[in-house]
């Protein structure tokens, strides 16, 4: 990922907090069937590795799971909020028109090889762990405890998983940094007014950060 050294971000709780407030990563990798990627809902845990681990799960019908059994790397990318910055958004522009539009957005990329899963135990341990952080802000959290243990047995059959402990993460936090005070805010509030809810997000980052 190219990334100018005023937008990179190496802060490893800012990149981890990234990766938790990403709900959707795609999880990229190169094998014998060429390049291929899943959209996949993953868990970071902290505190296995230097970086952090991430589990996860495939389809068994999804092969990519073969290319990691198979020691490939793998490319993970968290994207965050994004927005287009029009120049117009700049209050300098009414002295020097030399200025053009441009995109602000966050992203993380993490690499890793992945040791794979096929036995019941470990697919059960990260099917619930999964549902349960994702289950916290129901106001009935489910449970898998729920489901008929014959039922559970099934589906744990149609799934692979998968630990990634990651060994190198890159981020990218470009929020109008290479311009002045005064269009930074420019920016800001041109989002903040947007009636595009996702101009909204990054809006508040900007306000936060």
């Amino acid at each position: 990922m190219f990334t100018p050294s005023s937008y990179k971000e190496t802060d490893l709780s800012q990149l981890h907090r990234q990766i938790e407030q990403t709900r959707l990563a795609v999880l990229v990798t190169q094998g014998e069937q060429g390049l291929q990627a899943s959209h996949l809902p993953l868990l970071l845990d902290r505190s296995q590795g230097s970086n952090g681990t991430l589990y996860g799960h495939f389809a068994r019908a999804n092969r990519q799971w073969q290319a990691l059994e198979n020691g490939a790397e793998a490319l993970v990318v968290f994207s965050g909020p994004d927005a287009y910055v029009s120049a117009g958004y700049y209050p300098s522009k009414a002295e020097d028109p030399r200025t053009v539009p441009t995109w602000n957005y966050l992203a993380v990329h993490a690499w890793g090889k992945a040791e794979v899963y096929h036995d019941a135990e470990h697919l059960l341990d990260i099917v619930r762990r999964l549902s349960d952080h994702h289950e916290q802000t129901q106001a009935k959290p489910w449970s898998v405890d729920e489901a008929p243990a014959d039922y559970m047995t099934g589906m744990l059959k149609a799934i692979v998983g998968f630990a990634l402990p990651i060994e190198r993460l890159q981020g990218t936090r470009k929020l109008s940094q290479n311009r002045s005070a005064i269009d930074i805010e420019g920016v800001r509030t041109s989002l903040a007014n947007s009636s595009d809810p996702l101009d909204n997000q990054l809006a508040a980052v900007m306000r936060h950060s």
